[in-house]
């Protein structure tokens, strides 16, 4: 059999294969115009939520044009007679020859492929068409109504300290009913297609795996625990369509533990070295590179902060390998850190650009700059090998639970504190403080920030960041602020000074 099967064909063949169990309701579509008249039927496709739908792939075969979209695509467009449509899905509003048209259903990816509503046949096709009927077919009794059935979009897990997270997101919604198991949590899903089997490894002292199973034609989720369990939440989100559940540990009784209500003295925190491995970052001209710079940053921190502050230090990384964006803060939070603070170092297409910048997590850039910033940041999501995730937004994938709406304010005061200390210190360009999207800061469940150091593409400042002294100097400036922040900390919650702030 030859493997140079198209896209297309696949995609009609999966339409194929999904309709041939019958439909509730057929339309006739009529559409005249230059190039002659357009006569077919398209069946009608019923979600679970009631939503009428039609095939994108069977309208794009009556009207003869060639698709230009896929299953893993989040855009689709098609062109007839000159005139381009363009959709996104789940998106309501709709691009005909670049005008906007809304709606009142958004064109999704079932199953079966791309769909739109059925309203998209009254509203769509008189653009493009000098006449467009769309009749009822006689329905035959013979013929059963298809459910559209939900495609898997994603499975991850988050650790707090006091519960862990497992998130199911689908390409819309579908039923859960939870169960009690011996040593384990369980969620039966109706509606919900399931490709095959798939487990995600935990390991966070509460739960130690998650795993999806097919038990006949019905999913099963299966939360398997490693230790006693307190309250249970679930809960159901939409755009995109997801269920939440959150296992909480025993003694929490499902409060979540927040900085204003620990009362503790700052004991352990972990410092996170940018990129590693295959992953080089940044790169000057006399050819430093960012992971070798800041690793020797970072570790002359934590034998700073250690020594200074008595403080437990964990690094997400000791050497030159490559670690994945969200096993960063995974990591802290299986630390049970009460600080994360990621160090890196700048760069920027003009070579002049020079300073110290630090930031927090936000849904929205605070400029242009802090947005092109993340962006490059976030790019190494496309080095991580089978990252399933890589193609997908970025923002919705780190702010997906928004644990950081918790921890944002305490997020800007480090923020602040580092920056004043290392532009007062070492007397550079303050930048400021900024807060963008940062992959690697989402999910953290503590106050986390990413201090960019200086900028490699500058040659003034890669010269001083290649020397050991000047590495020194960054180190015990980012030490400083993190001791007056400490300073700051214990007279807020009203605990003994237990370290000075280095002069």
């Amino acid at each position: 059999m030859r493997r140079s099967v198209s896209v297309w064909a696949l995609a009609l063949l999966a339409t194929a294969l999904f309709w041939s169990e019958g439909h509730a309701r057929t339309l006739l579509v009529t559409a005249e115009g230059r190039q002659g008249a357009l006569r077919g039927a398209l069946p009608v496709i019923v979600s679970d939520d009631g939503a009428a739908y039609v095939s994108l792939d069977r309208l794009a075969g009556l009207l003869k044009v060639k698709p230009t979209w896929t299953a893993k695509t989040s855009t689709a467009s098609f062109s007839v007679q000159g005139k381009t449509v363009r959709l996104a899905r789940d998106r309501v509003q709709v691009l005909v020859q670049g005008k906007p048209l809304t709606l009142a259903t958004p064109p999704r990816i079932l199953s079966g492929g791309w769909v739109v509503p059925e309203e998209f046949l009254t509203l769509v096709l008189p653009r493009l068409y000098a006449s467009v009927k769309v009749a009822e077919a006689e329905a035959k009794p013979s013929v059963k109504p298809v459910r559209a059935s939900v495609a898997l979009e994603d499975l991850r897990f988050r650790s707090y300290p006091s519960f862990t997270r497992v998130v199911l997101e689908a390409s819309g919604a579908f039923g859960y009913q939870l169960e009690e198991g011996s040593g384990e949590v369980r969620a039966r899903l109706s509606g919900l297609v399931l490709p095959a089997p798939q487990v995600e490894e935990v390991g966070d002292g509460m739960v130690r795996d998650v795993r999806l199973e097919l038990v006949g034609r019905e999913a099963l989720l299966r939360v398997i625990l490693e230790s006693a369990r307190g309250e249970i939440k679930a809960t159901t989100l939409r755009d995109p369509y997801r269920l939440v559940l959150d296992i909480y540990r025993p003694r929490d009784r499902g409060v979540r533990s927040t900085p204003e209500r620990q009362a503790e003295p700052l004991r352990r925190i972990v410092l996170d070295a940018g990129h590693g491995g295959h992953d080089r970052g940044a790169v000057g001209p006399g050819g430093l590179q960012e992971k070798d710079l800041v690793l020797d940053v970072t570790k002359r921190v934590a034998r700073l902060v250690e020594e200074g502050l008595g403080i437990q230090v964990s690094l997400t990384r000791g050497g030159d390998y490559f670690v994945p964006l969200r096993d960063r803060t995974q990591f802290a939070n299986k630390e049970r850190a009460q600080l994360f603070v990621s160090i890196h170092a700048n760069a920027h297409r003009d070579l002049g650009s020079e300073g110290v910048e630090t930031y927090f997590l936000s849904s929205e850039a605070s400029d242009n700059e802090a947005r092109q910033v993340a962006a490059l940041e976030n790019g190494v999501i496309q080095l991580e090998a089978g990252n399933s995730r890589a193609q997908m937004d970025i923002l919705k994938t780190i702010l997906w639970d928004l644990a950081q709406s918790e921890f944002q304010e305490e997020s800007s005061q480090l923020a602040e504190t580092v920056q004043d200390s290392v532009t007062r210190s070492l007397h550079l360009l303050n930048r400021g403080v900024k807060q963008a999207g940062f992959y690697v800061l989402g999910g953290a469940a503590m106050p986390a920030i990413l201090v960019e150091i200086g900028f490699v593409t500058n040659k003034k400042e890669e010269r001083r960041l290649m020397d050991a002294q000047y590495r020194e100097q960054v180190a015990r400036a980012i030490y400083a602020g993190l001791a007056d922040y400490k300073r700051r900390y214990n007279q807020k919650m009203g605990i003994p000074r237990t370290a000075e702030v280095p002069k």
